[in-house]
């Protein structure tokens, strides 16, 4: 498998690609009338860990398949790990490992058996392959002889993580993969993508956790109605909305507020909590504190709420979006 890293080898460093996946022009219609992907254009640096958001109906899934190889685009050009899908496309698909959402196991395999046909599949070496490793880092080594169809929900869905891993694959899709897992798998399985990650390995993960895709990925894609409407460093994107909110709590009895504040945008809550939505851009907050103290008023606690991925991604998806 040229595509590919030797197992358990970090696939990083000389003779690698600059990028895992590049996208230009990517477009998908069904049956000539419906456009899943309009023109779609983006490029995924190798050792990444991307996040590709959208509602649902976006356009998420008919990517990924590409990308899988089970969809065929109408136009554009797609290349994984410097493999053009269309002129080399075994070592395309040997470059990628897709997690997806839909549960599709053997019921009659378990899954040490189901990793190992899938290994066969890939034509990994019986001496190279890591059934029990992948197993034990998915919280599974203890079922690796049960029938996959008395796993419980979020079982198959990690024993789906494991299948895509057995021929350590460059670049790993993860197509909402902790749905139905609980907190503490779902910590396990994470801290295994990561160890992964760290050694050179390209994530894109899907979710709709929107908090897991902010601690997790280092870019952010969204796609809505199956145009790419952002593609940032997490970072930056968090900075679009340019808004924070600060509750102070003080010791003194409100009944109104000196102008110093009501300029700044300060409200009253109650009779003992101020509230104010400012832009971090405009307005520091040793401003506003400074304010506060000249007023002659005392603080006894403060919180701040700062723009989450949430946020973001309702005001770039919502139908009534300008642009």
């Amino acid at each position: 498998m040229s595509a590919t890293a030797k197992s358990g080898a970090p696939v990083s460093g000389a003779g690698f690609p600059d990028n895992a996946i590049e996208i230009e022009g990517l477009t998908k219609i069904y049956g000539g009338t419906k456009t899943a992907l309009k023109d779609i254009s983006l490029t995924i640096p190798r050792g990444r860990f991307f996040g590709l958001l959208g509602p649902n109906g976006a356009g998420k899934s008919t990517l990924i398949n590409i990308l899988a190889g089970l969809v065929k685009k109408t136009s554009g050009r797609v290349s994984i790990w410097d493999n053009d899908v269309d002129r080399d496309e075994r070592n395309a698909r040997c470059a990628i490992g897709v997690v997806p959402q839909e549960l599709n196991l053997d019921p009659f395999f378990s899954p040490r058996e189901a990793l190992e046909v899938q290994a066969g599949m890939y034509g990994v070496p019986k001496a190279e392959r890591r059934t029990m490793e992948i197993l034990e880092h998915v919280g599974l080594a203890d079922k690796a002889d049960a029938y996959s169809r008395t796993l419980s929900g979020g079982m198959r869905r990690r024993l789906l993580v494991a299948k895509a891993m057995v021929h350590t694959p460059p670049i790993l899709v993860l197509d909402e993969p902790t749905a139905g897992v609980d907190i503490e798998l779902r910590k396990q399985l994470w801290d295994y993508v990561r160890t992964l990650n760290a050694r050179g390995t390209t994530v894109v993960l899907t979710t709709h956790y929107l908090e897991e895709a902010q601690e997790l990925c280092d870019d952010i894609a969204i796609i809505n109605e199956g145009t790419l409407v952002a593609c940032e460093p997490t970072a930056t994107l968090l900075r679009r909305l340019d808004s924070k909110s600060l509750s102070l709590r003080v010791t003194d009895s409100l009944e109104s507020l000196p102008p110093s504040l009501t300029a700044l945008g300060a409200e009253i809550r109650d009779a003992h909590t101020i509230n104010l939505c400012y832009r971090p851009s405009d307005t520091q907050i040793d401003r506003i504190l400074t304010a506060v103290r000249e007023a002659g008023l005392t603080i006894v606690d403060l919180t701040t709420e700062e723009t989450d991925l949430e946020d973001i991604f309702l005001q770039l998806t919502s139908k009534k979006r300008v642009g």
